[in-house]
């Protein structure tokens, strides 16, 4: 894979940039986003004309006081109680959007789970192993990346769990 310039790597968001800079093959897929959505992941899924079941969500949640990253396909939710079990913690609930925000570096939304300004501990469903590809945020509105669950797994460390309903 070629090596991007400091000038081409400027024009991408940190996931992107990470994604380079580990050699990990990823394609980038990007639509004009709709404000007025009700929901981030399904728009991606329609934009992109691609299964809701492989594009997954990123939201950050406190696990027992810690911030912790979960990765779920936007066709379902977030199961909290299982998502604690897996962070090794007793309760988790939704992070505040603000501090989601300031601790990632991205905007609610455009959170991708990859380039995030402090990494955070991150638990993905384990579905996202049943597809060769799945699509998340770019670190953007309207930017997804696609690449092998197990390349994201392996980038943030993540713990493969069954953290995601239907």
């Amino acid at each position: 894979m070629a090596k991007k310039s400091k000038k081409q790597q400027s024009n991408g968001t940190a996931a992107t940039v990470a994604l380079t800079a580990a050699g990990v093959p990823f394609t980038v897929h990007s639509y004009d986003h709709d404000p007025s959505h009700p929901s981030y992941g399904e728009e991606a899924a329609e934009a992109m004309g691609v299964s809701p079941d492989r594009v997954f969500k990123t939201l950050v949640a406190d696990v027992d006081g810690a911030l912790t990253v979960a990765v779920v396909p936007v066709a379902g939710q977030l199961d909290l109680k299982a998502l604690a079990s897996a962070a090794g913690g007793k309760r988790a609930s939704m992070a505040d959007p603000a501090l989601a925000e300031r601790t990632t570096g991205y905007v609610r939304g455009g959170i991708s789970p990859l380039g995030q300004r402090k990494k955070l501990p991150t638990v993905l469903d384990e579905s996202a192993i049943r597809h060769e590809t799945i699509c998340v945020s770019a670190g953007r509105r309207g930017l997804e990346v696609e690449l092998a669950p197990a390349d994201l797994a392996t980038l943030t460390s993540a713990v493969l769990a069954p953290i995601g309903r239907g």
